[in-house]
């Protein structure tokens, strides 16, 4: 069939594992909020978010659903999150957020990515204070008649920056104005793609294209993990 037939093949392939993966992260993001706050997205502001994020990547609706249903069990395992912080290859800084029903196994996979690549696990704490948290939410730029009006409507609900494409804009808040955030976009009745707390470097450090062919090799590593829900990195 051909060179052609394969690439294709191939992207096609990458699309369902990322599909997959996408499933499974905010799958857990949906268990974990139904065991803190229960399964009633009108009272539970975490839940709405996951619900909300696992659309946003086409999650089918009965699966979100059985994901509601399975997490209100008392017999389903809890899933815990955990942060791991290393360094990769050429001292860059990584940290590995995950949720999962069995630390063990997840720090012991962490540690030997971090190892065979020539880098190492730390103790907690060790490299988070180099990551500042920020809420970054995602809304179709269709969403928003006036975006300078918009700006300044919602610096009152703690907007730091907005960044705007064609397709989407892009709202950052700090970690501490996250809720206030989401909860003026819903009493506004705007429609988000997703909302997500995500970790930004505050120094970076710029290394060789080779060096980062050879980070993002561990990189990938980590994230093909089943119990990995982000990586985040120092790396200019």
């Amino acid at each position: 069939m051909g060179r052609a037939f394969e690439f294709r093949k191939n992207r096609k392939m990458k699309r369902w594992d990322a599909m997959a993966k996408a499933f499974t992260k905010f799958g857990k993001e949906i268990a974990i909020a139904v065991k803190q706050a229960g399964p009633d997205a009108n009272t539970n502001p975490r839940l709405r978010i996951a619900i909300q994020n696992a659309k946003g990547v086409n999650m089918p609706k009965d699966r979100i659903e059985n994901a509601i249903k399975k997490a209100s069990s008392k017999d389903e395992k809890d899933f815990q999150e955990v942060l791991y912080e290393g360094y990769g290859p050429h001292g860059i800084a990584i940290v590995v957020e995950c949720a999962t029903d069995n630390p063990t196994r997840t720090v012991a996979n962490i540690r030997s990515y971090f190892t065979h690549s020539g880098g190492s696990l730390s103790t907690s704490g060790a490299l988070d204070f180099m990551f500042t948290r920020k809420g970054v939410f995602k809304l179709p730029s269709s969403a928003i008649s006036n975006k300078e009006d918009f700006e300044l409507e919602m610096i009152d609900f703690g907007l730091e920056e907005i960044v705007a494409n064609e397709e989407e804009l892009l709202l950052y808040t700090t970690f501490s104005d996250f809720s206030k955030m989401q909860k003026a976009l819903e009493e506004k009745s705007i429609a988000v793609t997703s909302a997500e707390l995500q970790r930004f470097p505050t120094t970076t450090k710029e290394i060789t294209e080779a060096q980062e062919e050879e980070l993002a090799d561990l990189i990938d590593k980590i994230e093909e993990d089943e119990d990995v829900q982000a990586v985040y990195h120092t790396m200019k």
